[in-house]
Formats: structure tokens, sequence, C-alpha cells
């Protein structure tokens, strides 16, 4: 009984995040409200171990997490990622505008330790939040333990409903291009057509195609089977077998690269060759449950912040916040013109770094499906602004802030 009504609650929150963000055209985004839900249940009658009670726990996303970075990797043809080396350039640029303005500016406002503590999850969300706790907590130092949590809390109520916010503009302004396009195609096509009617061309009736050519199908690669056997349990043995290859080689680089980068690329290799589907998991019909289930865990961490950790840090977590995304914006803005992108398009590849995946995907999916009118704009806008969020996010979160944390935790 406790399993099931920790699960209603869980995604009851989840349910209540996306009615907010259908309601507000995404402007305001489901995981902001999500968020929010989380943190005043924990604050009143919600459990803290709600998350792992509803079956959501550690074992449950280290399958999770790794799995989803695979299925993101058929989501993208290889030659559109490596052409994403301009996001990761921008992306990482502002994690340089970030620390470079919060700890120049910064430092002469706060301590040297506050600044320290805070500035690591400005630059890769969650998961250089919690490695700058669990290096607080190892050097006992725990006067400053919840200033990474905190700056999570803060920077996340911001930088979500920023990011659909910039991601609405660079909707506006790609589907006006696609109009225009499409607009000049057909202005086009009729011209055309009038130039051959006024020279009355002769018409030659086109070649017919037997009827046998016509009902072909394209054969079968060598690895696929007849549809009747396509099962979703042959589609999730398949992305766990590129799964398990994944993390084997990562395990060989001593971490080297991250794990879940390594994931992705192999998702995309798989997916180029074949092996994998499209969307796999959506089509094995577990993406959702995967997706919510991760989004749960990562919000659960919000179970340490107490209302008191906010009140009495508030002032040097809003303003190094105001700095770090004033650095994002000034960093990318820079780059934007001389890398091809909108000054939209810069940003909001920069603010990645604020909570990367899976935030970056749902943020970006719930915009185009807000934005786009028919199937074919919603998928013009997913390819033209997915790829790159979920390739910045991949640089800053999981990449530059593991590294920045590391950096971080020997100067304090």
């Amino acid at each position: 009984m406790v399993a099931i009504l920790s699960l209603m609650v869980v995604m009851g929150f989840m349910m209540l995040g996306e009615w907010v963000s259908t309601r507000s055209r995404a402007y305001v985004p489901s995981v902001f409200i999500t968020a929010l839900l989380f943190l005043v249940g924990f604050w009143t009658i919600v459990p803290k171990n709600i998350v792992p009670a509803a079956s959501f726990g550690t074992a449950f996303i280290q399958i999770t997490q790794a799995v989803l970075l695979v299925h993101m990797g058929t989501l993208m043809d290889l030659k559109l990622l490596l052409k994403q080396w301009r996001a990761v350039v921008i992306a990482l640029s502002g994690v340089v505008g970030t620390v470079v303005l919060t700890m120049g500016i910064g430092r002469l406002l706060f301590d040297w330790h506050t600044i320290v503590a805070s500035v690591p999850p400005l630059t890769g969300g969650l998961v250089a939040a919690f490695l700058m706790t669990a290096g607080l907590k190892a050097q006992h130092i725990t006067a400053l333990v919840a200033f990474p949590v905190a700056m999570f809390v803060m920077h996340s109520m911001l930088g979500y409903p920023l990011t659909a916010w910039m991601l609405k503009r660079e909707s506006r302004r790609l589907l006006q291009v696609r109009h225009v396009d499409v607009t000049v195609a057909t202005a086009d096509s009729a011209t055309s057509a009038t130039v051959q009617t006024t020279a009355q061309l002769p018409v030659c009736p086109l070649p017919t195609v037997p009827a046998k050519v016509k009902s072909v199908q394209p054969q079968l690669r060598h690895w696929q089977l007849p549809a009747a056997y396509d099962t979703s349990a042959f589609m999730l043995f398949k992305v766990a077998a590129v799964t398990g290859l994944a993390e084997w080689t990562a395990q060989l680089a001593h971490g080297t690269v991250n794990q879940y980068i390594i994931c992705l690329v192999f998702g995309v290799i798989a997916h180029q060759l074949g092996f994998l589907e499209d969307a796999v998991l959506e089509k094995a019909g577990v993406f959702h449950w995967l997706m919510y289930g991760l989004l749960a865990y990562i919000f659960a961490n919000l179970n340490i912040v107490k209302i008191s950790m906010l009140s009495g840090i508030l002032i040097p977590i809003v303003t190094l916040i105001v700095l770090g995304v004033l650095g994002m914006w000034i960093a990318s803005s820079l780059l934007a013109r001389p890398l091809g992108f909108s000054c939209e398009m810069a940003f909001a590849s920069a603010l990645t770094a604020l909570f990367g995946f899976p935030a970056d995907y749902i943020v970006t999916h719930e915009v185009t499906e807000i934005m786009g009118s028919t199937a074919e704009e919603k998928q013009y806008l997913l390819d033209q602004m997915l790829p790159k969020m979920l390739v910045g996010g991949f640089a800053t979160v999981s990449v530059a802030s593991v590294i920045i944390a590391s950096i971080f935790l020997k100067i304090l």
C-alpha cells in the first residue's frame, strides 16, 4: 500500500507540472513546477523516502541514466552530431563566463569559501552540486554544505523558465525562416509551371511502374528480425547490449572519458549501423516510465534542503546566480554570430550548464510541442534545437562540471 501511495504522489507532482506547462504554453516548464512541489512537500507532509518507496531507487537509476543516453543517441544523426561542435564551444564559453564573473566581482562581495562552495553548481547543475556537497562533508566543512544544494535549487528556478523563453524566441525565428523558404519554393514551382505552359512544351506520358515493383519493400538488414519477432523485449535486449558494451569501454578508459558520454556515442553508432531503431525506447513503450523515474530521483535530493538553509544564504546565492547567468549571456552572445548561432540559441545552449540532461531534453520537447502547429513543424524545431541543447548539456554537466568541481574542492 505504501509503495502505491508513494507512486501516486510522485506521478501526481509530475502530472501537475505538465498541466501547468501546457496551460502556460511552456513559459513555466514542468520541471520547474515539479521541483517546487517536491520542495514544498518535503517541507510539509511528504516523507523524505517517498521516491525510493515508489520504486525509483539507486539500482533503478544506475540502469536508467545510461540506457536513456543510449536512447538519446538514436534520436540524432551522426553527421548532425558532429556538426554540433559549435554548440560545445558556446556552452563551454558560457561556463568560462560564469567562472570569470563570479570569481571576479563575487570575490569583492563575499568570502572565498562561499564563492568556491557555490560556483561549481552554476557550471554543472546537480552533478556539481553533489560533488561539492560530498567533498565538503569529507573535509568536515559543515558550515558550507548547504550552499551547493541551495544554489542548485535557486538557479533551477531561474534556469528553467529562462531557457524556455529563449527556446520559444528561437522557435518563432526558425518558423519564420521555414515559412519564407516554403513560400520561395512554392513561388519558384509556380513560375516554372507558367513558363512551361506558355511555351506549350509537349507533354510526354511518364513511364508506368509495374505493380510488382511498387510493392517491393526494403530488405531487412541481417541483424533485424521480421516484425512478428521484433518485440519490446528484443528492443530492450539490444539497448542493454549496447549499454553494457559502452560501460565496459568506459571502464577500460579508466574514467578518461565520462561513461555517459560513451553511452551517447555508442547509441549514435548503433543507430547509424541500423542495430537500434529510431527512438528505440519509445517504440519499446518504456521511455516515459524511465524518464519520470530519473526526474523523481533527481528531485528526491531536495529532501535535505530546509527553509532555514535558504533564508540564511539567500543574498549571496541570488547575487552569484545573477553574476553567473550574466557571464553566460555575455560569453555566448560574443560567440553567437561568429559561429552562426542566433543570440537566443547560443544563450539557451549555455544555460544547459544549469541543469543538463534530462531537463534540457524535456524543456526543448515542451517548447516544440507548444510552438509547432503541425507534426512537420514540431519535428523541424526539434531537429534544429534538440541536438544543440543535448550536446551543450553533455559538454557542461557531464564533462566541465566534474573538472571544475574537482579543482574547486582542492582550492577550498
